[in-house]
């Protein structure tokens, strides 16, 4: 069995994200093939999820929420996965896969996947993914070093070159190859990406709940190669705009109505849906991004991609199917302000934003 694709990790976001978009492209032949996924830690409550992962007949994952106006409920089966491994169990095998079949890395490792301990390299599995990353793409360099693509989706700016400039430190203090680290730089592809899919539960023993929007932009550079063709995964020249509009206006819209619930002392476990069913904060929302934030992408020459991003995040907040508190979105609540809109109003200086103004002042 051969698997051009690898995944490192086993979240429901990436069930319903990743394996939904190649598991749909494999059945118009429009994906490089199907995907072996690898749990990357030893969590006993993940362990269940391997078997399941690789059922011949797939795992469900439902779509609920608003598209284009028209409410959303219906289940899809992901079949692209062949094989699930753990590198706890497994070693062996994941390398020689990595070294030999893979043609695409996909990785999703959470808050703290790119984290190093100091003896990490000690065992012969090493404890971080950085760590694991390191020997299975070393074992692909002894193996001939055929090019490579990595796509990395954890929620880092410029993830492909943070995790490029780790990987290279790495094989430099830790390997010292300089054959292997030229290898690194010029023959794996690090591709930055950008995520964006509310996946709001799992289930058992796999798959998962996710909303209908979901975007996979992945910015081009040469020799990268993609998953699959899908409408949801968009190969572009930039990928700055498209993370300005998700951290300018689905998080943006985000912190303002939790300032909104702050300020007002309304219900402790009021959602973000239950609150827009307030007309006055409904309205005052719809104003701020209608001509304090569209306008500000409208300078940039982004009136329209902001418009229609806009709609779509409205339609994402108001998702029958999704409870999200605002007391959980309110965490950590100034460091949200100065970087989702502090920070949004040094980018467009030119345009008058009184209402974020207030809300970055008060």
């Amino acid at each position: 069995m051969t698997t051009p694709i690898v995944q490192f990790g086993t979240s429901r976001f990436l069930q319903a994200h990743a394996d939904l978009f190649v598991s749909e492209a494999l059945k118009t032949g429009e994906a490089v093939g199907p995907i072996t996924i690898v749990q990357t830690t030893g969590s006993s409550e993940r362990s269940g999820r391997l078997a399941a992962l690789a059922r011949p007949e797939g795992f469900p994952v439902i779509i609920r929420g608003i598209r284009a106006g028209a409410q959303i409920d219906e289940t899809q089966q992901v079949t692209s996965v062949s094989r699930a491994l753990s590198t706890a169990e497994n070693w062996s095998e994941v390398r020689a896969i990595v070294a030999e079949d893979a043609e695409i890395l996909i990785s999703n490792t959470g808050d703290t996947g790119y984290q190093i301990g100091e003896d990490d390299l000690t065992t012969e599995v090493p404890r971080s993914f950085p760590g694991k990353l390191l020997l299975l793409l070393k074992a692909r360099f002894d193996a001939g070093g055929r090019p490579l693509t990595m796509l990395p989706c954890e929620l880092v700016s410029r993830n492909g070159d943070v995790l490029k400039a780790l990987m290279l430190r790495l094989a430099a203090e830790r390997i010292g190859n300089s054959a292997f680290i030229d290898w690194l730089g010029k023959d794996v592809v690090w591709a930055n990406t950008l995520v964006d899919r509310i996946v709001s539960e799992p289930l058992e023993p796999a798959g998962a709940i996710a909303e209908p929007y979901a975007l996979w932009a992945i910015e081009n550079q040469p020799g990268l190669r993609l998953p699959c063709i899908h409408p949801c995964v968009k190969l572009v020249d930039d990928l700055t705009p498209y993370e300005k509009l998700k951290l300018h206006i689905l998080n943006l819209g985000h912190t303002v109505l939790a300032d909104l619930w702050l300020r007002e002392g309304r219900d402790a476990n009021e959602t973000v849906r239950e609150i827009l069913a307030d007309a006055g904060i409904a309205a005052r929302l719809d104003r701020i991004y209608r001509s304090e934030v569209i306008a500000a992408f409208a300078a940039k020459r982004l009136e329209s991609e902001a418009e229609d991003y806009v709609a779509a995040t409205l339609e994402r907040f108001r998702n029958p199917f999704l409870d999200h508190r605002l007391g959980d979105i309110a965490n950590h609540h100034r460091e949200k302000i100065e970087r989702r809109i502090a920070d949004f109003r040094r980018w467009s200086p030119s345009v008058t934003m009184p209402e974020l103004t207030a809300i970055c002042d008060q």
